[in-house]
């Protein structure tokens, strides 16, 4: 009896250990588990954590040129080597439009964004947001003239706001007026508005309201008490799927930002974004980089767009329904869809499917796909053009179909849609403007950089205003030269 009793404890003893053992490995696994999510796996696996923001929102962030090269500063890139510093890994910066920060970040472009950006229920609903860093405090900024005319909320009912768009003082400047808010995309084009009297008054943080201070003499700020909002804390941005990188990013922030080291970063970021050299010699080198980015795009956009070209028109011309059907409809939808919208179809869409494609190559598929569209309607256009005895003469010497085509009918085509060709290469340059929303840095994006960084709203606009005409003009040029090349060619021929 004893005997079976030990026999019993024993196992119950066995049983007892095994429980437990299982028990603890289960515990292990469910601790792992908790230990990471998406988001934070991606950024160890990397080795990077990518942070986007919206550089033209001094003292936050801006760019300079330190030691020759252009750089971002201002106290938010301060948080976010912080944060990579602590994280163990190394940070990477993406700079694009404010209003793409969102899109980013809930399609995995970046892995948080740092943009002075502040909470609000509406955004809170599609991101995650860390626990606030700053409050900023927002306040009414208008010229110095009429500081006592908006002195107090009764007296700013009648006064026109301007305010930048997707932002919480978008929301504030429509309920502090009777009249109708103006909102544009960025900061200095607010600035710009208010200088030239097409604004009373613009709404906007404290601290980015000091930094035009510090630049010019002619702002000001009044004295109207704002009421006070949950858009007053600024915060970091990231996606619905990290709980557990936000849980790190919270800690970090408690540890190692808030209190002294953000007081230290702001006073460093103030001094850096006074303006000291000149404005040629300080800003040309952004002017000279954007021209080579947008001719860049334009290049690739036509040079790809006329192979696509070709073989779009081809099929619209084909007796093959299929491919002609696919041909219209493709002409159709892209001649149909903004190019800004294709743009941002792209640059995410890309991410979505799985492929990490950067900034400058989705502007650049972009650019080349919708100049297809109209690059197929002009060949197709040049070939209809081209007289049918061409044809016919081409086919009575014993040409095929498809040698007619490739050595009779399109060289043909060609010299007859030049001057065509050339107008779009034009349009091209000028449309590369759009893909500035993305972060590529062609010729309007770094005027939107200098503008930024300079607190100068009109004077870059019209040193981009002159680049372009010298580009356009330039090209035309030399179209013409071999138009007439061309014509005299004919002549000698006939």
């Amino acid at each position: 009896m004893k005997k079976w009793m030990k026999k019993v404890a024993i196992l119950l003893m066995a049983i007892g250990m095994f429980i437990s053992t299982g028990a603890g490995v289960f515990s292990v696994k469910n601790v792992s588990a908790a230990e990471t999510d998406p988001t934070l796996s991606r950024v160890k696996k990397s080795g990077k954590l990518v942070v986007g923001t919206a550089a033209e929102y001094a003292p936050y962030e801006f760019h300079a040129t330190v030691n020759g090269k252009d750089k971002i500063l201002g106290f938010d890139m301060d948080v976010a080597r912080t944060l990579a510093k602590h994280l163990g890994v190394k940070l990477e910066v993406q700079d694009m439009s404010f209003d793409s920060l969102l899109g980013a970040v809930k399609t995995g472009k970046i892995d948080m964004a740092i943009a002075g950006m502040t909470y609000t229920p509406e955004r809170a609903k599609e991101v995650n947001f860390s626990t606030p860093y700053y409050n900023d405090k927002n306040v009414v900024l208008t010229l110095k003239e009429n500081k006592n005319k908006w002195a107090t909320l009764d007296q700013i009912r009648g006064a026109k706001l301007g305010a930048q768009v997707a932002s919480s003082q978008s929301k504030l400047a429509s309920t502090l007026t009777d009249k109708k808010t103006v909102q544009v995309k960025k900061i200095t084009d607010l600035v710009m508005q208010l200088s030239q009297k097409k604004v009373d008054a613009v709404v906007l943080a404290q601290t980015s309201a000091k930094s035009y201070l510090t630049q010019s003499d002619q702002f000001a700020i009044t004295k109207a008490k704002l009421p006070i909002t949950t858009g007053n804390a600024v915060s970091t941005v990231m996606n619905k799927n990290s709980p557990v990188f936000k849980e790190r990013v919270d800690q970090i922030l408690k540890d190692h930002v808030i209190g002294a080291p953000l007081q230290k970063w702001q006073d460093k970021a103030f001094k850096q974004a006074v303006q000291k050299d000149s404005f040629i010699k300080k800003y040309m080198p952004y002017f000279i980089k954007g021209t080579e980015y947008s001719v860049g795009l334009a290049v690739i956009g036509v040079f790809f767009g006329i192979i696509l070209g070709v073989l779009f028109a081809l099929m619209k011309m084909s007796t093959i329904k299929p491919l002609k059907w696919l041909a219209v409809a493709y002409i159709e939808a892209i001649r149909g869809v903004p190019l800004l919208i294709q743009v941002f179809l792209v640059y995410f869409g890309t991410q979505v499917i799985g492929l990490d494609v950067s900034s400058f190559l989705a502007g650049a598929i972009a650019m080349f796909l919708n100049s297809a569209a109209y690059v197929a309607e002009i060949i197709r256009s040049g070939i209809q053009a081209v007289p049918a005895g061409q044809t016919e003469a081409a086919r009575s010497l014993g040409f095929t179909k498809n040698q007619t085509m490739r050595y009779m009918i399109l060289p043909q085509a060609i010299k007859n849609i030049l001057p065509a060709l050339g107008n779009e290469f034009v349009t091209v340059i000028k449309e590369g403007s759009v893909v500035s929303v993305i972060g590529v840095g062609e010729l309007t994006f770094q005027t939107s950089v200098v503008q930024g960084a300079s607190f100068k709203p009109f004077l870059p606009l019209i040193v981009t205003a002159v680049i372009y005409f010298i580009l356009t003009f330039g090209i035309t040029r030399l179209l013409n030269f071999f138009e007439k090349k061309l014509h005299k060619s004919d002549k000698s021929f006939g």
